[in-house]
């Protein structure tokens, strides 16, 4: 018996990946002789499943049939099929690229998924087509005269070179003693914007930026105001104005599942019952044992169902509103899994109504189908977040090129192509592509130091679907191990020209080319270490070639192997790279103008 589904081939399944909330939905079983009966069993958010006969279609050969999606959430699927009394399971196969395969075992199937979504989340061309550059405000540059540091905090630890390597300085129990500083600050990066400018750069994203004890300031005590180490609110401004004058974008992080043992806030709720800040702390044993952000006591954690919480963070004069007003284009949401649902909403409508529509949050994995204490996270829904940090994407690239056969290297794709699948497709374009943030390794680190890979890494997060974010200091060849070695300061003087260079190109190629920001995507096999990534839109085809391996290589069509590509689409790209050369650790740009009244 033979009966093939892929839900990656429209030819299956109609229309392909995540789909809006009261659209039909086509399902096709191809067979090679009519069987007793198909079965769809689709059931949603772990309800229990529903059955949809199929009926044979007599020209096509296949079962089919369609279902109307009325409501948003999460959808799993797979098929039954009856022949001479016998039933038989087709469930997503282990080796992905959306193929089903056939058990007769029902325990545990591997189902399909499908994501619902009530509406597409806004797109801000500024966003989508832009390059993002994160910064580590304390680590990028010191503006001041003589590198003069302003606001000093009490029992900190300023270092004596801008080379020295970071360093957290702890007590006999493992706690901070004293946090250490470089002096980077507000003026510091207004200064840099020329050079910001240069590298291809089009919107910046600072973590914290409010005044708090620790380097990082994700512990903040108070959100009203700009951390003095950093700047004045008149620095802020100005930084604002000379970013806009050079058509830059600001991105802020917002930290609001926590706080410092030492704001404004939590004193007061430790000091005073009848204070405006009790209620929004959650006391195990008042006033020494309350709820904390992962059990650390520095950094207790807020009740987000409360209400005045809610209106401070969210009302109309709070802190949404203060900041954005200043012309903030953006914002990221630390610790995005930890806010209630409701607050996520109430956040993108304060956001939407001061006119910013770029509401970025952090989770880690493929968030189409997170849970958290048993809660599904609807951020595919169309009211919360607008995209995520996209970690999974960094989990393809740094695969890719650390892969040891041609095997991881395919595994690698099919785990890139599951998210194109399970995401919105704007929802998707507006993820925050990274190949390192300040909470992972440097991936010159992770690539062995290698700076042609490090080149080969970036030119993967520019091919990508979503939004390339450069980690400060990445482009000059920063190495640095976890956290804190993965924030050391600027090199300024000693960057990596090589690593610049390319950075620059990439940067030139992307905003050249719109397939790269609304494009599908696709792949080629070669052969181990050397593979090409395909975006392609009604206009044009875009094509990301790399060699790894440390031997040139001529291609030959003749070993390709595509996947995720319409036939037509692949052929095109066997004859744009056939008989190429790539170097060793090296790549290939190509483009290629598609006739625009020829479909795919």
């Amino acid at each position: 018996m033979r009966a093939i589904f892929n839900s990656w081939d429209t030819k299956y399944k109609q229309p392909f990946g995540a789909t809006q909330a009261n659209t039909s939905v086509k399902w096709a079983v191809e067979v090679d002789e009519e069987i007793q009966e198909i079965t769809l069993w689709l059931t949603k958010n772990n309800e229990s499943p529903v059955a949809y006969p199929m009926t044979f279609n007599d020209e096509s050969k296949m079962y089919e049939t369609s279902v109307k999606i009325s409501s948003s959430g999460l959808y799993y699927y797979y098929f039954n099929i009856k022949q001479n009394d016998q039933f038989y399971f087709l469930e997503r196969s282990q080796d992905g690229f959306g193929d089903g395969e056939i058990t007769q075992d029902g325990r545990d199937i591997r189902t399909f998924q499908l994501t619902c979504y009530d509406r597409a989340v806004p797109q801000a061309p500024w966003y989508t087509q832009g390059v993002v550059y994160q910064i580590f405000p304390d680590r990028f540059n010191n503006g001041n005269p003589h590198g003069e540091i302003q606001g000093r905090k009490k029992d900190s630890f300023i270092y004596a070179t801008k080379e020295d390597s970071p360093y957290y300085i702890k007590d006999g129990h493992g706690d901070i003693a004293r946090w250490d500083f470089f002096g980077g600050n507000l003026e510091g990066i207004r200064q840099k914007i020329p050079y910001l400018k240069d590298l291809g750069v089009t919107a910046i994203y600072l973590n914290p930026i409010f005044q708090a004890s620790s380097n990082h300031r994700y512990d903040t005590q108070d959100f009203m105001k700009i951390d003095p180490m950093l700047g004045t609110e008149e620095d802020f401004k100005n930084l604002i104005k000379d970013l806009h004058k050079n058509r830059i974008a600001l991105i802020l992080d917002g930290v609001f599942n926590h706080v410092g043992a030492d704001s404004k806030y939590f004193l007061s709720a430790v000091t005073d019952k009848t204070g405006p800040y009790y209620s929004w702390f959650n006391f195990i044993n008042y006033p020494t044992k309350y709820q904390s952000w992962w059990g650390v006591t520095t950094l207790p954690e807020v009740n987000k169902n409360n209400a005045d919480y809610q209106n401070f963070i969210c009302g109309p004069d709070g802190v949404l509103a203060k900041w954005t007003r200043m012309h903030v284009d953006g914002w990221r949401l630390d610790v995005a899994d930890e806010l209630p649902m409701p607050l996520l909403r109430e956040i993108r409508e304060r956001l939407q109504n001061e006119d910013c529509h770029v509401l970025i949050g952090e989770v880690w994995e493929d968030a189409s189908h997170k849970f958290v204490n048993s809660e599904f996270r609807t951020y595919m829904a169309g009211d919360n977040l607008t995209g995520t940090m996209n970690y999974p994407v960094r989990n393809f690239i740094v695969s890719l090129l650390q892969a040891n056969n041609e095997t991881e290297e395919v595994a690698a794709m099919n785990d890139l192509e599951k998210l194109v699948e399970n995401y919105p497709k704007a929802f998707l374009e507006n993820c925050l592509n990274n190949i390192g943030t300040h909470d992972t390794a440097r991936i010159k680190t992770v690539l062995g130091g290698d700076v042609q890979l490090v080149a080969l890494a970036f030119g993967l997060l520019f091919s990508v679907p979503g939004v390339p974010c450069i980690y400060y200091g990445d482009e000059a060849g920063i190495e640095g191990d976890k956290d804190p070695d993965n924030r050391r300061y600027f090199p300024w003087g000693k960057e990596s020209d090589f690593l610049e260079k390319e950075v620059k190109e990439l940067a030139h190629w992307r905003r050249e080319n719109r397939a790269l920001v609304d494009g599908k995507v696709g792949y080629v096999k070669i052969a181990y270490g050397i593979n090409a990534l395909v975006r392609y839109n009604q206009r044009e085809l875009v094509i990301y070639c790399y060699n790894k391996t440390d031997q040139d290589m001529i291609l030959d069509s003749g070993e390709f192997q595509t996947y995720c590509l319409p036939e037509k689409i692949a052929e095109l790209v066997s004859d744009i790279l056939d008989q190429e050369s790539v170097a060793q650790k090296a790549y290939l740009l190509k483009t290629f103008k598609l006739d625009r009244n020829k479909k795919e």
